[in-house]
């Protein structure tokens, strides 16, 4: 009998587990992954960046679970010995016409109790000498960088010594109220929670829990630079498009002071799109296309402005091109070593055409369901489990 069984192994269910064990010592709890390493997927195929909280509604989770989270993760970075590089992020306007949509986000960033301060072209030039602005931009001290895969193998360390298990290698095929299968077993469970992440949608069917939703994935491509590290200081980013879900093309510091370009948001017609046909999966594919009718045909999104800047971002050198009006001595030359290939995955409301903005997490019978756990779920795992497991208990 295994008191709380997570499915899924990336960022969001390692903090679940650890979560659950400092609160329940002694209890088992067993987290599954059907991959043989760990952060196979999204855990270990993104930027890195931990976010400081100021893009999102102050009465979303995002704004509730990034700002707390963002401190909770430094404080075990620290502790577990993960090097952090501090870089602080600023947000560029390279057009007058963005400039409303910056002093929004300052306005976001006082709500939600993030630490931003406005700067003219000026103050930005003395805190990232290579980025360019029109009139003002946004500076973020609290946003940093760490290695992402070494943040989940700490995790996992964690959880273990607190008596957990991460079985590697043990893909959940099926699950239902009091119990989850696998090749090799049949096993009895008290509470399971779902951090499946490009497969919560189907890990909740089973228990009938967010029969309303379709994982619908986005490819992330992102390529490194061959500049000296150090030569780009702070993350930069763009003003986002407030109609997606997306912040658009941007260069972050890695934790070891290079820089790189991206990433993109291709709609994918499969879940492990990293590249030739590895992994596809022709039922999924066909169930993937006739959703994305619906997100087509969306009042909520400009889908085909999505479509018609993204695509073109096949193009190494198209896909630099845009960071240039971020930070003009960008070239396409100096980016020709490509990084991982990552997922999102972006869950859509079916019925309405929405892509969820926000994390998504529903109960269901003897069960708890992270739905939608995009950008920034990395840096609010560990505000995000401790919500959850609170929520679990109550």
């Amino acid at each position: 009998m295994i008191d709380v069984a997570v499915v899924g192994g990336g960022i969001v269910g390692l903090a679940l587990a650890d979560s659950w064990l400092a609160k329940h010592p002694g209890e088992r709890v067993v987290v599954f992954d059907k991959e043989s390493e760990l952060a196979a997927h999204a855990s270990g195929r993104n930027s890195g960046v931990l976010h400081a909280g100021f893009y999102y509604a102050p009465d979303s989770l995002k704004a509730q679970l990034t700002r707390r989270g963002n401190i909770m993760l430094k404080e075990f970075c620290a502790e577990r010995g993960v090097s952090v590089r501090e870089t602080g992020k600023v947000v560029v306007t390279p057009s007058p016409d963005q400039l409303p949509r910056l002093d929004d986000l300052y306005a976001r960033g006082q709500a939600n109790g993030v630490p931003l301060e406005i700067v003219d072209e000026a103050g930005l030039r003395e805190l990232a000498p290579l980025a360019r602005t029109h009139g003002r931009a946004l500076w973020s001290p609290s946003t940093a960088v760490a290695d992402s895969r070494a943040v989940v193998e700490a995790l996992a360390d964690r959880v273990r010594e607190r008596g957990g298990e991460v079985r590697l290698g043990t893909p959940v095929s099926e699950a239902g109220p009091g119990g989850v299968r696998t090749p090799q077993q049949s096993i009895a469970v008290g509470h399971l929670i779902n951090a499946a992440g490009l497969y919560a949608d189907r890990v909740a069917h089973w228990f009938g829990v967010g029969e309303d939703y379709r994982m619908l994935p986005f490819k992330g491509l992102y390529w490194y630079s061959s500049w000296p590290a150090g030569r780009l200081q702070r993350h930069v980013y763009p003003v986002p498009d407030p109609r997606n879900p997306f912040l658009g093309v941007h260069l972050t510091v890695t934790v070891d002071g290079r820089a790189k370009v991206g990433p993109t948001a291709i709609p994918s017609l499969w879940r492990e799109d990293y590249g030739g046909v590895r992994g596809f999966d022709a039922r999924e594919a066909w169930e993937i296309a006739r959703t994305y009718p619906r997100f087509v045909r969306s009042p909520h999104h400009d889908v085909p402005g999505l479509v018609r800047t993204e695509v073109p971002k096949y193009s190494r050198r198209y896909l630099v091109s845009q960071a240039s009006a971020l930070v003009p001595s960008v070239r396409a030359e100096d980016f020709r070593e490509k990084g991982r290939v990552g997922v999102r995955a972006q869950l859509l409301n079916v019925p309405t055409g929405r892509l969820e903005m926000d994390f998504v997490v529903r109960p269901g019978e003897r069960s708890t369901h992270v739905l939608n756990a995009v950008s920034p779920a990395g840096t609010s795992s560990l505000a995000m489990a401790e919500w959850i497991v609170a929520r679990i208990e109550n």
